[in-house]
């Protein structure tokens, strides 16, 4: 039993996308190796409909896969392929966009104008950037939650934990996938795969992450009130997480508790040539892509 060190924290930084959507980044567009093969997670959380309602307009992917996990209010999608549908509370698409797609997708608060989610893009392989496009739309009553005897409870996306598994398939990270909320005042540990690439991002109440016996000394600050309050070594609201490497997780919570998505996934390891939603291995690829959008062949028959 090997509990992974924590290698770095940072806070999600605000940022506006799509045609107006005001969002938080949590990582993206750096350096590609320090999360493969995820490459950009967002955090949308709004309660302001004015600052999202424009939503996502059509837009191409290549290369790459979208999970999109809806916490509060929906979020309406369409596709260049006819494919339509509405994501509720609870539900997650897993779209492989693969060799071209192009899609929309429109937020919609909820009874109070909420709207809550994040999106999470994994790289795609060589010999799959070029697959067929693919969606898995799953509503939230299809998703497993366990909840253990000390109150912790965790929603299964994908991968498999705590016996069950998870119903969304064939990705090709094989990636964990988990939404876990730990009760306030406990300390317990979670597994993970030795080697895939793992982080944690606490999206409510906050967390330390290390082995109970010898905690990190990495301080994170909360704003309440306009003030700043020293969580003593937690992490809070919005924060990332990364671990090195080691087959467990440990976490520990104080009185408010802790909500975090757990995600790991093996390493691709291969160059990444990289532009806006589009991810290739070189630069001629990401170039002939270009080409394809502005040529009208942008989507490719499938067979």
């Amino acid at each position: 039993m090997t509990f992974r060190p924590v290698t770095a924290t940072s806070r999600a930084q605000p940022t506006m996308e799509g045609a107006g959507v005001h969002l938080h980044r949590v990582f993206g567009f750096g350096d590609p190796t320090e999360s493969d093969p995820f490459l950009l997670l967002d955090d949308f959380r709004n309660d302001r409909p004015e600052d999202y309602i424009k939503g996502f307009p059509w837009h191409p992917h290549r290369g790459i896969e979208t999970i999109t996990y809806v916490l509060e209010g929906e979020v309406e999608h369409g596709d260049s392929l006819g494919n339509r549908g509405t994501l509720g509370p609870g539900s997650v698409q897993w779209m492989t966009a693969g060799s071209g797609i192009l899609h929309q997708e429109m937020p919609r608060g909820n009874t109070k104008g909420q709207m809550h989610g994040f999106q999470l893009w994994a790289n795609l392989p060589s010999n799959l950037k070029m697959t067929g496009p693919r969606y898995q739309d799953i509503s939230g009553a299809d998703i497993p939650a366990v909840t253990d005897d000390d109150g912790t409870r965790v929603k299964i996306i994908t991968g498999s934990f705590w016996g069950q598994r998870g119903p969304v398939d064939g990705i090709a990270a094989d990636p964990l996938y988990l939404d876990v909320s730990v009760p306030p005042n406990t300390r317990r540990t979670l597994k993970v795969d030795t080697y895939a690439n793992t982080f944690a991002y606490v999206f409510a109440g906050a967390a330390r992450f290390a082995e109970a016996s010898d905690p990190i000394g990495v301080r994170v600050e909360k704003e309440v009130a306009g003030q700043e309050v020293n969580l003593r070594d937690m992490s809070g609201n919005r924060t990332l997480v990364r671990f090195g490497t080691g087959d467990e997780i440990a976490v520990e919570t104080g009185a408010e508790g802790a909500r975090f998505l757990l995600v790991s996934g093996q390493p691709i390891e291969e160059p990444v040539a990289w532009h806006g939603p589009i991810v290739m291995n070189t630069r001629e690829e990401l170039m002939q892509a270009v080409r394809d959008l502005n040529n009208g062949t942008f989507i490719k028959a499938q067979h």
